[in-house]
C-alpha cells in the first residue's frame, strides 16, 4: 500500500471519526437521548414491493441497519467508531485506487432501505462525497 494513500486515508478516517464525536457532544450539550448516537436498527416493510436487483441507490435513503452488532460501531450518519478504523481505511485505499467493491445487500423500509450488509462501504462512500451506491436490493 503506497503511504501517500495510506495517509490520506488516515486523514478522511480521523475526520469522520471527529465528526461524529463532535456531534455526539452537541447531542449531549442539548440533551438529547443517548440511543440517537447509534445507527437505527430497522425492520423490513412487509410487503413492500421495490424493484429488486442490483441497482444504483442514493445513499441519503439509507436510514439504518439489520445487524444489532453494527448499530454500535456507526452514527446515525454512518461515521464510523474507532473500532472499525483498520477495516475502513483499507476500503477507502482500495476505492481510492478505483477498485470496483461488490454492492451493499439493503431490503427496503418505510423511509428507504436498511443495510444487511455494506455498512464500511457506506461509510466510506459518504466520506467520499458519493451521492449514489450500488446496492442488491432484497426483501427481509
Amino acid at each position: 500500500m503506497s503511504t501517500w494513500l495510506q495517509t490520506e486515508a488516515e486523514r478522511a478516517f480521523g475526520r469522520a471519526n471527529r465528526s461524529r464525536r463532535r456531534a455526539r457532544l452537541v447531542r449531549r450539550v442539548r440533551r438529547v437521548c443517548a440511543c440517537c448516537d447509534r445507527l437505527a436498527i430497522a425492520m423490513p416493510t412487509p410487503g413492500r414491493q421495490a424493484a429488486r436487483g442490483v441497482r444504483e441507490i442514493p445513499l441519503e435513503r439509507i436510514h439504518g441497519t439489520l445487524e444489532p452488532n453494527r448499530a454500535e460501531h456507526f452514527d446515525y450518519d454512518f461515521r464510523p467508531d474507532a473500532t472499525v478504523r483498520e477495516r475502513w481505511q483499507r476500503l477507502w485505499v482500495a476505492e481510492a485506487r478505483g477498485a470496483v467493491l461488490p454492492p451493499i445487500s439493503v431490503v427496503p423500509t418505510d423511509d428507504g432501505y436498511a443495510v444487511r450488509d455494506g455498512h464500511h462501504r457506506v461509510s466510506v462512500a459518504l466520506a467520499r462525497g458519493a451521492v449514489t451506491i450500488d446496492a442488491l436490493v432484497g426483501v427481509g
